[in-house]
């Protein structure tokens, strides 16, 4: 190649950002050279950015202002809490009352009831009694109904104290035997046993009358066959038969018909 070629080579380099040194055409480029190439081309910045330094001080800041924020949301919460505790406390005061009040009206409505109940009682007893002298026996004071339904001793007593009543106790013979002529009408032409109020359940041979008095006239049945009592500790509920009056001991869980008597204190 000419000098005058060799030029336009160097020409053209040079143009390109890439000049060669005049005597060193075949060199290697060195580092600047290619460094300031790059830098020519933007492959390289003028000024590389340097890192920031941590600041130790800042994220102390950061951690300070997340507790913090922490700290408030869990006092928030708390008063959240607190409220909704004092709202149930004052809706479990207003309950207790109310259960209060509630339990205040069941004593009185269970003291209407007892009293109602009672009135009832007073009222059944009342009715058993004007029954009782209405189709039964007037004898002075005393009134006699006969009750053609089976019960044991125990259940008579009971039917004859609900009808305010209790059961017959003849005291004399003037009784006995008003009480003797009626039974025997009611039953006739049969003969049918009905309970008297007289037993010797508390003591064998010490014979009471329902109401606790000790019985002094008696009417037991005197037959050469049957003489009575004869059952000992085992009979010990007293009954009168419907054909002659007579008593008999009988067991006391037997069943029979019985006859109550009703005060009507209104005839003395």
């Amino acid at each position: 190649m000419g000098p005058a070629a060799t030029s336009l080579a160097l020409l053209s380099l040079c143009s390109l950002g890439v000049c060669v040194p005049t005597g060193t055409s075949n060199a290697a480029p060195t580092q600047a050279s290619s460094t300031e190439v790059k830098k020519t081309r933007g492959d390289v910045p003028d000024v590389l950015p340097e890192p920031e330094p941590t600041n130790q001080l800042s994220d102390f800041e950061n951690s300070y202002n997340y507790v913090l924020s922490r700290l408030a949301g869990m006092d928030q919460a708390i008063h959240k809490l607190n409220v909704g505790h004092y709202t149930l406390d004052v809706k479990v005061s207003q309950l207790m009352d109310r259960l209060s009040k509630i339990d205040a009206k069941v004593g009185e409505l269970e003291d209407n009831i007892r009293e109602v109940h009672q009135h009832s009682k007073d009222n059944r007893k009342e009715i058993g009694r004007l029954e009782g002298c209405h189709k039964g026996l007037r004898l002075g004071y005393k009134c006699y109904l006969v009750y053609n339904t089976y019960e044991d001793y125990a259940g008579a007593s009971r039917k004859c104290l609900e009808r305010g009543g209790r059961m017959a106790m003849p005291r004399d013979r003037k009784e006995q035997e008003a009480l003797a002529d009626y039974i025997k009408s009611f039953f006739h032409p049969g003969n049918w046993p009905v309970w008297l109020g007289i037993n010797d359940l508390r003591s064998e041979g010490l014979y009471l009358f329902d109401d606790g008095t000790r019985v002094s006239y008696f009417q037991w049945r005197k037959h050469f066959l049957s003489t009575q009592p004869d059952g000992g500790w085992r009979e010990n509920c007293v009954a009168m038969s419907s054909d002659d009056g007579d008593w008999w001991d009988h067991y006391c869980d037997r069943n029979m018909n019985y006859v109550c008597e009703f005060d009507d204190r209104v005839a003395l």
